[in-house]
């Protein structure tokens, strides 16, 4: 249902969130929430346009969020870069369809409802959410194994 472009987002702030006070460098983001640093790159430029992070340059430079965790909703992120889009007429165009059909409408509402949802949780209600899993920001990359190759000898 969301993009991954969204996912990285919500990564990205859930992440800044954890240190509210201190930039974090695209680079050090993307380590952290195992997303491909050009691809947060453009994450965090979207999530700056939409005013949710601002850049800091310089050398203690990075990006922070603007706002409080506590201020900052699942949906204010998923609207940043892909707003939820909802069904106001026939996405068929059919001008017999003047009101949505049974279809399109219990669509629409499944979507008013996620909108919902994601519009009530606050990006510090998930940080404080008891789970087994850890928050993503701070997962560890996989472990690289390393081989050593030996020569092999030619048998005869």
């Amino acid at each position: 249902m969301l993009s991954q472009t969204t996912e990285y987002a919500l990564r990205a702030v859930v992440c800044l969130a954890a240190t509210p006070e201190q930039p974090k460098t695209s680079q050090q983001l993307a380590d952290e929430t195992l997303v491909p640093s050009g691809y947060m790159s453009k994450v965090l430029q979207e999530l700056g346009r939409a005013g949710l992070v601002r850049s800091q340059r310089g050398l203690h430079g990075g990006s922070m969020l603007t706002r409080s965790p506590e201020d900052v909703t699942i949906l204010d992120v998923v609207n940043a870069i892909e707003p939820i889009r909802r069904i106001d007429k026939c996405p068929l165009g059919l001008e017999s369809h003047v009101k949505l059909c049974p279809l399109h409408r219990r669509l629409d509402e499944a979507m008013g409802q996620v909108e919902s949802a994601f519009s009530g949780t606050t990006i510090s209600e998930l940080m404080k959410e008891k789970a087994e899993s850890t928050p993503l920001c701070e997962s560890l990359k996989p472990t690289q194994v390393t081989v050593k190759k030996t020569k092999r000898s030619k048998s005869r």
